[in-house]
């Protein structure tokens, strides 16, 4: 008990929890001025930060009462007693776990859905079916937590997977929770698409950025700057099939980025929905300039996270590994179904400077 109380006690310094209240207490008197709720994006803005804020107070207070009144009801019990109160204290652990889990979210925009683009290396058949074995694995991932998958842009491959597929996670902390699995996944296996047998490494990458509120971002995109081409939405056939070219892919010409949306049947909707998708990656571009150019200026050394081999999912030795934090999963059917929570909340940690890997390498 002891130990639970020392965690909570780090949290209160961690959480800044007098700093949280007295912001919680400026936000309220805004929420009350009548002039407030003529500024909509303000008032937004405000109602969502201040119930960011109330929530983690109210949680911390809560669990403050509750672990000093458990502890003192501990100190008078007996040994009987003490076995009654070991499952309200194996909860209240939990909820300390939770608490904890909070601080994790170190990045901004943790509370947005998350934009996730996934593409196929080199490789051909291998690598696009690797890719769509990554789209199902978070596809699933995020049914089992009861999110919402709103599907972009796909490319088939050839013969199976995807080229690239694209589409956005929304649920609580999609962002947060997915923002450690930008970079790019090996895959390691005995080719289902080689005659031979032969074993094969495939790479796909993972690219996360957060769906920003519209008003943050004051990005103006000149028409001279983007090509514009539209096609047939690609999909399943029968009675459904769109017959009319209302996919649109636009090309950001100064940086070669390239969006699409096939989500709608309107060419027009699809063009909205692109454009902001290409506003969203600008703004993540320029955002990760800023953050590095501030570190350097601070003299901080920075994770080399963008980009990286993060992870290797060798399966015909049956294991799975994260090669920044070390976890290392021996079930990796279970983890390509979307049972992702343990590595997610690792590779947040790592995010966090809460954790490093012993050993970034692995036997292959």
């Amino acid at each position: 008990m002891q130990e639970l109380l020392e965690k909570l006690a780090s949290l209160r310094e961690y959480l800044d929890i007098p700093g949280k209240t007295r912001r919680l207490n400026e936000l309220d008197r805004e929420l009350s001025d009548p002039e407030l709720w003529n500024n909509a994006a303000r008032a937004r803005q405000v109602t969502q930060e201040a119930g960011n804020l109330r929530r983690i107070v109210e949680d911390y207070t809560s669990l403050q009462s509750d672990a000093t009144g458990l502890a003192e009801m501990l100190d008078l019990a007996s040994d009987e007693e003490r076995e009654m109160l070991a499952e309200e204290q194996a909860a209240l652990q939990q909820r300390v776990e939770n608490l904890y889990r909070e601080t994790l979210f170190t990045m901004k925009h943790a509370d947005t859905p998350a934009i996730v683009r996934i593409k196929g290396g080199a490789g051909g058949t291998e690598a696009q079916d690797w890719a769509g074995m990554l789209a199902r694995m978070y596809m699933r991932w995020a049914e089992r937590r009861g999110y919402r998958v709103d599907l972009l842009d796909e490319q088939p491959g050839d013969q199976a997977g995807y080229q690239s597929i694209e589409f956005i996670i929304r649920g609580e902390k999609a962002y947060g929770m997915m923002a450690p699995e930008h970079g790019v996944h090996r895959l390691v296996r005995v080719s289902p698409f080689d005659a031979n047998n032969r074993r094969q490494t495939s790479f796909a990458s993972v690219d996360v950025v957060p769906e920003v509120p519209e008003e943050e971002i004051n990005i103006h995109i000149p028409d001279s700057d983007l090509r514009r081409d539209v096609f047939r939405s690609q999909g399943a056939g029968g009675q459904g099939v769109n017959t009319t070219d209302s996919a649109v892919r636009l090309t950001h010409i100064p940086t070669g980025i390239a969006v699409a949306s096939q989500q709608t049947r309107s060419q027009i909707k699809n063009h909205e929905i692109a454009l902001q998708i290409l506003k969203q990656r600008l703004y993540d571009i320029e955002m990760r300039k800023r953050e590095e150019e501030e570190a350097k200026a601070r003299g901080e050394q920075k994770k080399i996270e963008w980009g990286s081999q993060i992870r290797s999912y060798v399966l015909d030795k049956q294991y799975i590994k994260d090669h920044r934090t070390g976890v290392m999963k021996h079930n990796p059917d279970d983890v390509l179904d979307g049972d992702l929570d343990e590595l997610m909340w690792a590779g947040l940690e790592w995010m966090a400077g809460k954790r490093a890997a012993e050993d970034a390498d692995d036997d292959e």
